[in-house]
């Protein structure tokens, strides 16, 4: 690029005395712009607000608002809050791009310094890897010119001796032969009637149909950067003598420029037709030159490579350092500082006196008057520097003329300000006490003045023949009232509000009320009260907003969620109806607080953040006082452009592949179904953007900051993405739309969904069937078992009625009768009987209880021993945690056991035997019983038998538990086996 630059340079320097005469007149042209009292504020970007870099070649806006930016490093894309840069990662050739072109398919052309061309079209990069036509478009030489024709073929010159033609389907060369006539540096263009000439270095030349030949016609730019073609097809050009005109064949001369400027220029110019005025692009600075001969410089020092102005009015610059702003002339924001005549950056306090004079409090003991309608500045020096060198507050007296400021550590009153500025008094204490000042209020209905120190507040019944006060002489709830106070007003009606550490209180010269009782809000800290015309008290919070206070109520409450930068608020201006509020982030006007219609001046948030100490609003003008200077601009402006925000798709990514973003509507086959909008809103007045979506027209919108949505895993079916954007607290802007279509898998489609449905259908009909004939079958087989447990039962009732057992009873009895026992005989019979009354009880129920058992056991036995006297022992242990009235357990179950553990293990012995009975609870839920008895063992007795005879009773009991387990949740456990060499245990498990 300087190599290019060089080279047209070179015919400017041709002796040290022209070089000598430019700088002089220069000088002179800065001087005759530094009378102006005030800067304009250009707001600068620079890498560390997210440009590709800060050596800037180019900018140009696009026909969506889109600022582009050309540098050393890439390209950046700004919409006013955001910049997003491309590399060659993203298809660009180069990352030296020189200039930006757009034709008419909205492809957006990018000149690299490589001399490999690229473009952007519906969101992709095309360049000489994956285009053709790109690929036979690299000739190895810097394109410096770019032109469309009305029949949309493509012209390009180039450094060299060489333009190119492509007209949709070839590519054509053309050289110049002569070595003294050649196409260097040429600039293309293309007349009203369709004729194309070409501007070098070196000759005019014009295309014939077929090739260039030679003409003269006195255009002759001073280079391809001092011309450019206008939309009506005219040439503005640059020549030795000014701006002139080139159009019909015709040359006008529109703008005279001296030659001392025209030969600094360092880049591109523009022409604003509309305005009629030039800008130069130079080494020094950007200059603005009118035809009425009026001269600008902006950015004084710095290397201008373009000036253009955009859509909406705005100047940008493209320098080495960045690029710059200039607001549309309706949003600029003005600066007075030390360079401009004030005594010190610092502005810690302002006010406006009735003579059109801003009062400036200093952090250098100076008071700074400024009369705003020439710009002339006058000062006032404090004469105790140490006790006024901030002075932190200042408060015109239009009543007296006077005006009252003060420091931290004093109080004083300038008097008669209209005759001079020497009248001043200050503020005593008659003890001559230190004392520290947090605010000051006047009234305007009397002469009293309030005072909020560290230590309370204090006010003073005449300040203007008394401006004195007594610390140890206060009357407490009558000029003086304790507790760290930070902020006195008084109102309208003469009352005296003021907040503290315990929150806001009034004092009506009756009584004092404590307004912090109704509201925990009001406990908070109060930093700034103001008064609106309806008598509603505004109250700047520490934290809270700012809160509307009327009738002893708070009717409304606003913060960062209504629109304020901050819920930090510092000060407070009251302008007809308006609010404005400094907070720590910035500026807002409320305009409406019933409705929370919030502005915030976010296009100047470089000066009016936290670096705002006061303001004062004029009728048309805010001054605010900063650590800055004293910035000021017109606010209420008509012709202020208030254009919703447009909001465009930038890119759309289905499944990792980027798609074009010319259609508007897709259909996609199903696969991951994550689609990735980005999308952005163009405002270069303010950063203060909030989107909003949907996916249907039916569902509700959605707001975001973010300028990225990736949906993820969206199900099959039709979908229209809309967004739009919205600044501040105005109506949302128009809407971008986007319809999609995500197929179905075939698994998901009708005919197969019908199918799965059918098939599950069949399935749970054949399921409920096979169900309901097992639960049938189970029920036909609990019905067998149950009446299979019926019959063994019965059966084992019959057991337990042993023929053998009731005949032996009866012989028993008949002995006792045939030996007159009768005694006996009736104790035998007795028992016999209630055994078969017991039997004929338990036949009809499946379980009985422990107790009933026992019962019939102790009979059973009882006849037993009666038979067989002492040969037959017997022990029943039960343990006493068992409830034997409760616990249930299969009737005629133990019975059989006994019989068998008498007949076949004991009566074989010579010598008798013991049955021990013992029953326990095991683990809460279990009932274990044993039967244990001593004699020959079950094993030896099958041995001893020759045909194997097992009990009859103990098989019917042993089938019917197995019963009982099959339909029970727990089976009965029964083991039974012999105790080693003799004896028998039978063991019984019973759930319970």
């Amino acid at each position: 690029m300087e190599n290019i630059r060089q080279t047209i340079a070179s015919d400017f320097e041709k002796s040290f005395f022209k070089t000598v005469l430019v700088s002089v007149c220069l000088i002179f042209l800065l001087l005759s712009c530094a009378c102006f009292a005030q800067t304009t504020y250009l707001p600068h970007y620079t890498s560390k607000n997210g440009l590709a870099s800060n050596n800037c070649y180019y900018i140009h806006q696009d026909k969506k608002g889109f600022i582009w930016i050309a540098t050393d490093a890439g390209l950046s894309r700004f919409d006013g809050t955001n910049f997003q840069n491309f590399t060659i990662e993203d298809g660009l050739p180069d990352t030296q791009i020189l200039q930006i072109k757009e034709d008419r398919q909205d492809k957006l052309w990018f000149l690299a310094l490589n001399g490999q061309l690229s473009y952007l079209k519906d969101g992709k990069f095309y360049n000489g890897n994956n285009s053709e036509l790109l690929k036979k478009l690299n000739f190895n030489t810097v394109i410096v010119s770019f032109l469309e024709d009305k029949k949309g073929r493509i012209w390009l010159g180039t450094n060299s001796n060489l333009i190119v033609l492509w007209d949709g389907k070839s590519i054509s060369k053309f050289v110049s032969p002569n070595i003294n006539q050649q196409f260097t540096n040429a600039f293309l263009h293309e007349d009203e009637v369709g004729n194309i000439y070409a501007y070098s270095d070196e000759s005019t030349q014009k295309f014939n149909g077929n090739s260039f030949s030679l003409i003269s016609n006195n255009v002759n730019p001073l280079s391809y950067m001092a011309a450019f073609n206008a939309p009506d097809r005219s040439l503005y050009y640059l020549d030795g003598f000014g701006l002139n005109q080139f159009q019909k064949g015709k040359i006008n001369s529109i703008i005279r420029i001296p030659d001392n400027l025209l030969k600094n220029m360092s880049g591109y110019f523009y022409y604003d037709a509309k305005e009629q005025e030039v800008w130069l692009a130079s080494n020094n600075g950007a200059l603005a030159l009118s035809k009425s001969g009026k001269t600008v410089m902006y950015l004084q020092g710095i290397s201008i490579n373009q000036s253009i102005k955009d859509n909406s009015n705005n100047m940008w610059f493209a320098t080495n350092q960045g690029i710059y702003m200039l607001p549309n002339i309706n949003s600029r924001l003005s600066i007075i500082d030390a360079e401009s005549g004030l005594s010190s950056n610092v502005i810690k306090s302002i006010a406006k006196d009735s003579k059109n004079r801003l009062w400036l409090g200093t952090d250098d003991a100076v008071i700074d008057i400024l009369n705003i309608s020439n710009f002339e500045i006058d000062e006032v020096g404090m004469d105790d520097y140490k006790k006024y060198k901030t002075i932190k507050q200042i408060t015109y007296d239009p009543k007296n003329q006077s005006v009252y400021f003060a420091s931290d550590y004093g109080l004083g009153v300038f008097r008669n300000i209209y005759k001079t500025k020497d009248d001043v008094k200050y503020l005593k204490e008659t003890n001559n006490s230190m004392f520290v000042i947090k605010h000051f209020s006047l009234s305007e209905r009397d002469n009293h003045l309030a005072i909020a120190l560290s230590s309370g507040v204090v006010f003073l019944s005449d300040r203007i023949n008394q401006l004195e006060f007594n610390s140890l002489k206060y009357k407490e709830k009558e000029d003086f009232f304790k507790n760290r106070s930070y902020h006195v007003f008084y109102d309208k009606n003469g009352s005296l509000w003021f907040s503290n550490i315990n929150g806001l209180f009034e004092f009506n010269k009756v009584s004092l009320i404590h307004h912090y009782r109704n509201n925990t809000l009001l406990t908070k800290r109060i930093n700034d009260i103001q008064q609106l015309p309806d008598g509603t008290l505004v109250l700047a919070t520490d934290g809270y907003g700012v809160l509307f206070y009327k009738n002893n109520k708070i009717v409304k409450q606003l913060t960062q969620k209504d629109g304020l930068t901050n819920d930090i608020c510092t000060k407070l201006f009251i302008k007809s109806k308006e609010i404005w509020v400094l907070t720590n982030k910035g500026v807002n006007k409320i305009s409406n607080y019933q409705q929370s219609d919030v502005t915030n001046f976010d296009y100047g948030k470089d000066l009016l953040t936290e670096d705002v100490n006061s303001l004062y609003i004029d009728d048309s003008t805010a001054y605010f006082a900063t650590n800055k200077g004293l910035i000021l601009f017109k606010y209420n402006n008509k012709n202020l452009p208030r254009n919703l925000p447009k909001v465009y798709i930038t890119s759309i990514i289905k499944d990792k592949e980027r798609l074009s973003i010319d259609k508007d509507n897709f259909v996609f086959e199903s696969g991951n179904n994550t689609i990735l909008f980005t999308f952005g809103a163009v405002d270069f007045t303010t950063s203060d953007i909030t989107y909003r979506y949907r996916l249907n027209e039916t569902s509700s919108w959605v707001e975001t900051r973010t300028r990225r949505l990736d949906f993820s895993a969206l199900q099959p079916g039709d979908y229209n993405f809309e967004v739009s954007a919205k600044s501040q607290n105005n109506a949302w802007g128009p809407s971008a739309k986007i319809s999609f279509t995500i197929k179905a898998h075939f698994w998901q489609s009708f005919w197969f969904l019908s199918l799965i449905i059918l098939l599950v259908g069949y399935i749970f009909y054949r399921l409920a069937v096979y169900i309901t004939r097992r639960q049938k079958d189970k029920e036909q087989e609990q019905l067998l078992l149950k009446n299979r447990i019926l019959m063994l039962e019965q059966q084992a009732l019959q057991a337990m009625m042993n023929p053998h057992f009731v005949f032996n009873v009866m012989n028993s009895i008949q002995h006792y009768i045939n030996t007159q026992n009768t005694t006996s005989a009736n104790k035998v019979l007795t028992g016999f009987a209630r055994l078969i009354r017991k039997n004929l009880e338990i036949c009809t129920k499946s379980y009985i209880t422990i107790e009933e058992e026992l019962e019939y056991l102790n009979l059973y036995l009882k006849l037993e021993k009666n038979r067989f006297g002492d040969k037959l022992q017997y022990i029943i242990n039960v343990d006493d945690n068992i409830d034997k009235d409760e616990t249930l357990i299969p009737s005629m179950l133990l019975q059989p056991y006994v019989e068998n553990a008498i007949w076949h293990g004991i009566m074989p012995k010579e010598t008798g035997g013991e049955i021990q009975i013992n029953i326990k609870i095991e683990k809460e839920n279990t009932l274990n019983i044993e039967i244990i008895d001593d004699g020959v063992g079950i094993e030896n007795s099958l041995k001893a038998k020759k045909d194997k005879h097992i009990s009859k009773g103990m098989q019917l009991t042993k089938e019917r538990l197995n019963l009982l387990g099959q339909i029970e949740a727990k089976p009965i456990q029964l083991k039974v086996y012999q105790n080693t060499t003799n004896g028998t245990s039978v063991f019984i498990s019973i759930p319970l």
